[in-house]
């Protein structure tokens, strides 16, 4: 290991469990790979429209919709 990344190591190791914990996920975030937002939206509205098809789920028109939501919180 080189000595910046040792030097780094005893430096994070200093700080408290609290703050460790976030650089650790920090770090094994930046494993993961990171989604592009559109093709995320593309397979969202793909998983839909097939559950429209299917009749899984059923359409509702706007004004019908708003209906719903106002009263479930009301």
């Amino acid at each position: 290991m080189p000595p910046q990344v040792q030097e780094l190591a005893a430096e994070v190791l200093e700080l408290s469990a609290q703050d460790r914990a976030k650089i650790l996920e920090l770090l094994l975030n930046s494993f993961e790979p990171q989604p592009d937002p559109q093709k995320a939206w593309m397979n969202l509205a793909l998983q839909r429209r097939e559950q429209i098809r299917t009749g899984e789920v059923a359409m509702v028109n706007g004004a019908d919709a708003m209906l719903r939501i106002k009263a479930r919180i009301a």
